[in-house]
């Protein structure tokens, strides 16, 4: 990828990871918020929403490079077992191992609490269709082997940027487990989605420079053969 459509993807993902925040943030937190629009305080309900946003640049920089190491990771793991197969199998079970931990581990359901569960299941339930329906669209635009490496990114990858907040035991923790996981959600299914687009701007563009030089060479051949 050339550096000109790197930044365009950093920033596209950037103000995504902002405005999917802005908006959960205000469904989630909708009571902090409008307690300053019912007393008048425009000014502070703007900068509470602006520090959403910036939260939200935040995850979305955490994201960014969640992707890229997952870039090599991919590369390592097809490397080490030499068959994407193999790979692919090895991505399905950890996959499980994720889905279980998250479970039984990390989210700490109780009978007592059925409000609690219930949001959290919900969560789950919202982390599993994303990334499924991610890793659809992922394989049908580009080739079908990609499927199971998208999945694996999309709920592996995620749950592991997603992982310090749910690792908090202290505060309003349930409500930012949940602003935060959107974020991360809309901006990975975005760099999956749309890489192989900026892949092949950058392709093009290598293309026109390269037609560039070569036109700058054979002109300085003949400005010299004068």
């Amino acid at each position: 990828m050339t550096i000109r459509n790197w930044i365009k993807f950093f920033f596209n993902a950037l103000w995504i990871g902002g405005l999917v925040t802005a908006i959960i943030g205000l469904i989630v937190r909708w009571e902090f918020f409008s307690s300053y629009l019912q007393s008048g305080e425009t000014w502070q309900f703007l900068g509470a929403l602006l520090w959403m946003v910036f939260l939200g640049f935040t995850m979305s920089v955490i994201a960014q490079m969640g992707f890229f190491a997952y870039l090599t990771v991919h590369q390592f793991g097809v490397n080490i077992f030499r068959s994407l197969t193999l790979w692919n199998w090895v991505q399905l079970l950890i996959i499980v191992i994720v889905l279980f931990d998250l479970v039984f581990f990390r989210f700490r359901l109780t009978s007592e609490d059925t409000g609690r569960s219930l949001l959290y299941l919900t969560l789950l339930a919202s982390l599993v269709i994303v990334s499924g329906i991610t890793a659809y669209l992922k394989a049908q635009w580009t080739k079908k082997h990609t499927l199971i490496s998208a999945l694996f990114f999309m709920i592996v990858i995620t749950t592991l940027e997603w992982l310090p907040a749910l690792m908090v035991r202290s505060g309003n923790i349930d409500t930012w487990v949940t602003i935060l996981l959107f974020p991360l959600l809309a901006v990975n299914s975005y760099q999956i989605l749309a890489l192989p687009k900026y892949n092949t701007m950058s392709d093009v563009d290598k293309a026109k420079l390269d037609e560039r030089r070569a036109a700058r060479r054979q002109k300085a051949k003949a400005a010299s053969s004068k």
